[in-house]
């Protein structure tokens, strides 16, 4: 599968919880990693999702906030992941961040500006932040 998405996660299914209209769906990376995605009922239903079924996450680089000296209580969004800088890339205006995390990699695009506000550099403690609602689940 290709797709323009920088964050793609495979995994599988640990739990579901079903909404009237919207589900919670955990889905665990081999990496260990915890994502956490809200999908209409529908949806969820359509792609057979349950625990145990393989699937895997999308999302995209402009999607995720970086942050520095954040505890996860201190967010409501439901996936943070705290890690190190991997690698920053300038561009003009914005950078590609990638945060490594448990094995795991998550690219955000913020701004320059950004960057330097929080002293992003390769090794620095940095944790990748996206809402659930920014994740799109799949399955093969």
């Amino acid at each position: 599968m290709k797709t323009s998405a920088r964050n793609q996660f495979s995994g599988e299914v640990t739990g579901v919880k079903h909404g009237a209209v919207n589900d919670e769906v955990i889905l665990r990376t081999g990496d260990g990693l915890e994502i956490v995605a809200i999908i209409t009922h529908g949806s969820a239903q359509s792609l057979g999702l349950a625990a145990g079924k393989k699937a895997f996450a999308l999302v995209k680089a402009s999607s995720v906030i970086v942050m520095v000296d954040v505890a996860k209580h201190q967010v409501s969004a439901r996936n943070c992941i705290a890690g190190s800088v991997a690698s920053v890339t300038k561009g003009a205006v914005n950078s590609e961040v990638t945060i490594s995390a448990d094995g795991a990699q998550i690219a955000a695009i913020i701004t320059n500006d950004s960057v330097e506000r929080l002293g992003l550099a390769s090794g620095k403690p940095a944790t990748a932040i996206f809402k659930a609602s920014s994740v799109i689940v799949g399955v093969e």
